[in-house]
């Protein structure tokens, strides 16, 4: 993600909301089967994820009506027990629940908050595949978060754009909504004609599977497994253009009246894709692109494969720092929130690489620039690898700190190492989740070093590190 600002919003006030269906789960079970848990643990977002499963897929068939902003939606989750299941939650804020089934019978459900607890009809034993099918309508809401800003779904002028990041996938279907929990989704949006729909991956038979009742259906996959505030689907008036990076296809959208900020998005993308792959490695997903619209949201996310750009985001570093989130945020993704220097530090610091090695200054260069700032002042203010949860999308001690925190550790183990190790951590870590305890590791066996106090001091203390 990378923000033009950080706009304040207001808080949902958090409802309770009860739904119980006629079909109750025997009390038998009782002894044997446990609830999964309500939430993961993680320490800035404590509700988010469920645990006693692992989400596989995601298939999400939805309809919508741009002028009254309703959807009718279904969403089916194929996952695998990991303990006895009498019931199991996921996460979902989104409109109202018309039926709730687990393996093709109705099941028993209710609404706590954003929490959406499934009774099955009979309990789930551990190892076993499962899908719970959710039907619902209504008019999708943004999650507002008086620090984070606005997240999920965003209604546009002509459509509708889903940036979900921290939490807010739970806006617009249920879901296991942790990072940590990745999956497969396939996508099937109907819009009235007219009006084209994107998503992540690729779409499957030039996109428009159906058309009926005025309406066009568009069905994209995306195979490789992703964490679901990665998760978008962009509908609404846009120029498309298709191509290929090296055998990759390259998809990119904008809404024509950005067509002066965004003309040169495809080329730009192209470009930034090349360089990056060869620096970081092979490219992790199967197709790439972007996605520009008149969001209001004021910032671009790195949504799987096909980032999304506010208006106002079309310089060529946005671009080059939100795909180089692909490799690092998206296919090296976190294990906890509280880690998120490993996609922004990262990120950062690919912008410093590019124009580096474009005829801008050094990445030392920038560095030294930096570390001038004054000893005590507010720039050193927050734990770059701890900000606390309001503080996790600080410009200054996640993505500038987060990057000289990167550019120290190049300075420490050499430039050949250094290299080695971004390509490394890309590759033997691709399409899985990770720490900054897993970082150390790799850099201290590959450079034979003891990192722990260049860590320390860069992440874990709220001054200037000495150099």
């Amino acid at each position: 993600m990378l923000r033009r600002s950080s706009p304040l919003a207001a808080v949902l006030a958090a409802g309770l909301t009860l739904t119980t269906s006629l079909v109750a789960a025997p009390a038998a079970l009782a002894d044997t089967y446990t609830p999964g848990s309500a939430g993961l643990g993680d320490p800035y977002f404590p509700h988010a994820g469920n645990g006693g499963y692992d989400a596989g897929h995601y298939t999400i068939k939805l309809r919508f009506t741009p002028k009254t902003r309703h959807i009718s939606a279904t969403t089916t989750i194929t996952a695998t027990a990991t303990k006895n299941l009498s019931r199991f939650n996921l996460d979902f804020s989104g409109p109202k629940i018309s039926r709730v089934e687990v393996n093709g019978k109705r099941a028993a459900y209710r609404r706590k908050g954003q929490e959406l607890v499934v009774t099955p009809r009979h309990g789930l034993p551990s190892g076993e595949k499962f899908t719970v099918e959710v039907s619902y309508a209504g008019r999708p809401k943004p999650i507002q978060d008086e620090a984070l800003g606005a997240s999920g779904w965003i209604n546009t002028t002509d459509g509708a754009v889903v940036v979900a990041e921290p939490d807010g996938a739970r806006s617009w279907f249920p879901v296991n909504d942790n990072p940590r929990d990745k999956a497969t989704f396939s996508f099937q949006i109907s819009a009235p004609h007219g009006v084209t729909v994107l998503a992540n991956g690729e779409p499957k038979n030039s996109g428009i599977v159906g058309v009926r009742g005025g309406y066009s259906t568009w069905r994209w996959e995306m195979s490789q497994p992703m964490a679901p505030y990665l998760a978008t689907v962009a509908i609404g008036k846009f120029k498309v253009t298709e191509g290929a990076v090296d055998g990759i296809p390259n998809i990119t959208a904008y809404d024509p009246s950005l067509a002066k900020e965004f003309r040169y998005l495809h080329r730009t993308t192209a470009k930034a894709i090349r360089w990056e792959s060869k620096v970081f490695g092979a490219y992790p997903f199967s197709s790439t692109g972007g996605i520009a619209d008149r969001l209001g949201v004021f910032y671009s996310l790195e949504t799987q494969g096909r980032p999304v750009y506010d208006k106002g985001m079309a310089d060529d570093l946005v671009i080059v720092h939100e795909l180089a989130h692909q490799w690092f945020g998206d296919s090296v993704g976190l294990r906890s929130w509280k880690d998120i220097w490993l996609n922004e530090g990262f990120a950062t610091y690919a912008e410093w690489l590019y124009e580096e090695q474009h005829g801008g200054p050094s990445a030392e260069k920038t560095f030294a620039k930096l570390y001038k700032k004054k000893s005590g002042g507010d720039f050193w203010k927050l734990k770059t690898g701890d900000p606390g949860r309001a503080g996790m999308f600080d410009g200054d001690a996640i993505y500038t700190r987060g990057a000289m925190t990167v550019h120290a550790l190049r300075k420490k183990i050499g430039d050949d190492t250094f290299f080695t190790l971004l390509r490394t951590w890309t590759e033997e870590n691709r399409h899985s989740t990770v720490t900054t305890k897993d970082f150390v590791a790799l850099a201290e066996r590959l450079s034979g070093q003891d990192l722990g106090a260049l860590f320390d001091a860069w992440l874990y203390k709220a001054h200037k590190p000495k150099l």
